[in-house]
């Protein structure tokens, strides 16, 4: 996704960066337009896709509710730990 926030990329360009095959990088850009997260812009016979950053600031925002209840969690679980640990 860093890529194609700093520039418009094509599939193959973005396929280049990545040890995977060009099919498996198109259904991750089709999935990622799909969930409306990349603007496409087609010149001549190629299409260029760049994220759309208002949209991932959307998502940051809904992950934002959860990180707090992860990290709730995970300082309950090392808490819990510890005291596993100081019985041993």
């Amino acid at each position: 996704m860093v890529l194609i926030a700093a520039q418009a990329m094509t599939p193959n360009a973005l396929a280049d960066h990545f040890d995977i095959s060009r099919q498996a990088t198109s259904k991750h850009i089709r999935i990622l337009n799909e969930c409306g997260l990349l603007e496409r812009e087609k010149t001549g016979r190629e299409i260029h896709y760049q994220l759309k950053l208002d949209k991932m600031r959307e998502v940051d925002l809904w992950l934002e509710q959860f990180r707090k209840l992860w990290e709730t969690r995970y300082q309950q679980l090392d808490a819990l730990l510890a005291n596993l640990n100081k019985g041993k």
